[in-house]
């Protein structure tokens, strides 16, 4: 049986440490594991995952530390935090106690009464106005924070159009396209599919099928939301399902890429499955971890 030393052999680092080292050069490390009948892995790139960032600008800081790449699923602003009512837009407006029966309606799936309620306070503000410039002021934090590079996509609670005004040199802002990172392949699409939340940056599910369609094939797949399987769907705190994409589902089913990576369920039931050869993975709730979720090859 052939067994694996996990460790990285030689890296690359690209950006401002444009250095080679040998990053695990140990001679006896190496003849104990060729004694043992081991088999070397050589891991030559290393990059970094997120998705569901929600605001955790220093944590995001700190995301690309010994990578040579960072990849953002998106879900950057926060707007509200259902484990800490006191954070985000809508509890810095109107109060955590608003907040708390905002959250009670909404997984209670009494969609209509949450909006009515929601709308019932923003009567005579502004909303536009006051959602965008708290947005510009979390979007002007997360963005200074990204590593370069970093290979970014939206989630549904992002505002596409603001991206450009904040996105500096080497950070990269893809959806229904491409990036080569080391000798692989990265496709990203971004948004969700809609949904009685009415988040900012939902699309028909015709027009996200057809992002999807203009990768092509790719090494990793990259998206906010999970395809649709029930394991991968089901957020188990919330206690309901999540919308995922047949579409997705469908490339990795035709295009068997290397990796399928998302987020956007919080709590999944299952973070983490295979459909054919391709490995799907939930990369983490990054707001509640701060932790990163790795690739190596």
């Amino acid at each position: 049986m052939t067994r694996f030393v996990h460790c990285v052999a030689l890296r690359y680092d690209w950006g401002p440490r444009r250095t080679l080292r040998q990053a695990s050069g140990d001679p006896q490390v190496t003849a104990a594991a060729q004694a043992a009948g081991a088999t070397l892995r050589l891991f030559v790139m290393r990059v970094h995952v997120v998705s569901d960032v929600h605001g955790a600008h220093e944590a995001l800081a700190e995301a690309g530390d010994g990578a040579d790449a960072l990849v953002c699923l998106g879900d950057l602003i926060l707007f509200l935090d259902y484990a800490d009512l006191s954070r985000g837009i809508f509890p810095e407006l109107f109060g955590a106690r608003a907040a708390a029966h905002l959250v009670e309606l909404r997984t209670a799936r009494r969609f209509d009464e949450a909006r009515e309620f929601s709308r019932s306070l923003w009567a005579g503000l502004d909303r536009e106005e006051a959602v965008e410039s708290a947005v510009r002021r979390q979007y002007a934090e997360l963005f200074a924070a990204f590593p370069a590079p970093t290979y970014a996509t939206y989630g549904n609670v992002d505002i596409p159009r603001l991206w450009p005004q904040y996105a500096r040199d080497g950070v990269t802002v893809l959806d229904a396209d491409t990036a080569r990172i080391g000798d692989w392949t990265f496709g990203f699409v971004g948004g969700g599919l809609r949904t009685p939340m009415r988040t900012p940056y939902e699309i028909d599910d015709e027009a996200y099928a057809a992002k999807i369609d203009a990768l092509g094939p790719v090494d990793v797949l990259c998206t906010h939301i999970p395809p649709a399987l029930p394991e991968l769907t089901y957020d188990t705190a919330a206690r309901r399902f999540e919308r995922g994409s047949d579409a997705i589902l469908e490339a990795i089913r035709r295009h068997r890429p290397r990796y399928a990576l998302f987020g956007h369920v919080h709590q999944p039931l299952v973070s983490r499955m295979r459909v054919g050869t391709t490995e799907c993975v939930n990369v983490g709730h990054f707001r509640a971890s701060g932790k990163p979720w790795v690739l190596e090859w």
